[in-house]
């Protein structure tokens, strides 16, 4: 049970290492909140808010992984490398990616409604 409730603290503290060091994440946070506060206002089904809630994790979990990625790049590879520099842009393009298709999920569940 303790190394369970280490895990957690863990993977809080991590949510706070995006939120203080990410614009985008915090971006990400303003986008989360307007999605649910639509989704309540709009009464939006059961099937609509799993599609919501998933999109919304998606995005999340891609830009915990981009913020690994660069963490981690800037700490082996300080300087200007093209090889890092490409892990780098594709770390941000499933970030760009998730987005795009929480975006569609947007659309198709909240678009009808307005």
């Amino acid at each position: 049970m303790r190394r369970l409730s280490r895990s957690f603290r863990c993977a809080f503290k991590g949510v706070g290492v995006l939120l203080r060091t990410q614009h985008n994440a915090r971006i990400h946070l303003a986008a989360t909140v307007f999605a649910i506060a639509a989704g309540v206002f709009l009464g939006i089904s059961p099937g609509e808010w799993l599609a919501v809630v998933l999109a919304i994790g998606l995005v999340w979990a891609a830009e915990g992984l981009n913020t690994a990625v660069e963490l981690l790049a800037d700490r082996v590879a300080p300087g200007v490398h093209p090889q890092v520099g490409r892990a780098k842009d594709a770390a941000a393009a499933g970030v760009l990616l998730a987005s795009a298709a929480a975006l569609a999920v947007g659309l198709v569940v909240y678009l009808p409604r307005l």
